[in-house]
């Protein structure tokens, strides 16, 4: 872990508890524009704010539920698609997997993510690099928190997740409705009312679902099945 990440993380974030999952705690951002100002220089909602600073609430329905449900995951091997803060793949390892992965394409993610596991006293192996270019690799339970926030992530997250459910594993998915979020390919197991950042959301609280992906009939090639 660059200790130059790990230093912004603790400059522009404090450790505080999750509001839907208050077992765990995670370094979190109180003023979401600035940081993103200071990341990216703009917000628009195609590319969104920095993941690892906020408990968003897909994440958080998820990390819920392995909470609550720990049978799900213990004893398996899981990898968190997308991981941002880390929260649902500490979630998967407090609830007793066997190994969990968590991927993000941003270096920054994945330094929060370690320091938020080292918080939170829990294994986890952080890699830093596009997951979706590649597979789900030996995961026998496969994890994703609100990524469907844009069309284009969309597209190549459903892709790599069918993929994954035809390769038999189980692909759990939190979600707050968000527009491409492909509800006919899912089932619903779950739904929560989660605290969320007013300035992010613009209201204090979102439905947040869990949904499990129906696995394809076919592995999917180049489109979808």
């Amino acid at each position: 872990m660059s200790a130059d990440l790990s230093g912004f993380v603790r400059a522009h974030a404090r450790l505080a508890p999750v509001p839907h999952v208050p077992e765990l705690q995670l370094y979190q951002a109180a003023e979401p524009i600035g940081l993103w100002e200071l990341t990216e220089g703009e917000f628009r909602s195609e590319q969104p704010p920095p993941f690892w600073a906020f408990a968003w609430a897909g994440g958080q329905a998820l990390a819920r539920y392995l909470l609550d449900h720990p049978d799900t995951v213990a004893g398996l091997r899981v990898l968190d698609l997308a991981t941002g803060s880390g929260l649902v793949g500490i979630a998967a390892a407090r609830a007793g997997a066997a190994a969990v992965r968590a991927v993000d394409v941003d270096p920054v993610a994945g330094a929060a993510a370690g320091l938020n596991a080292t918080a939170n006293q829990v294994p986890l192996q952080v890699v830093t690099g596009d997951a979706l270019a590649g597979d789900h690799g030996d995961a026998q339970v496969v994890l994703a928190g609100d990524v469907f926030y844009s069309e284009a992530m969309a597209s190549r997250v459903l892709l790599f997740l069918l993929t994954a459910a035809a390769d038999g594993a189980r692909v759990l998915v939190g979600d707050p409705d968000r527009a491409f979020l492909p509800r006919g390919r899912f089932t619903e197991l779950a739904g929560y009312r989660v605290p969320v950042p007013v300035a992010l959301e613009s209201v204090s609280q979102r439905h947040a679902r869990v949904w499990q992906l129906r696995p394809p009939v076919r592995r999917p090639t180049r489109g979808l099945a």
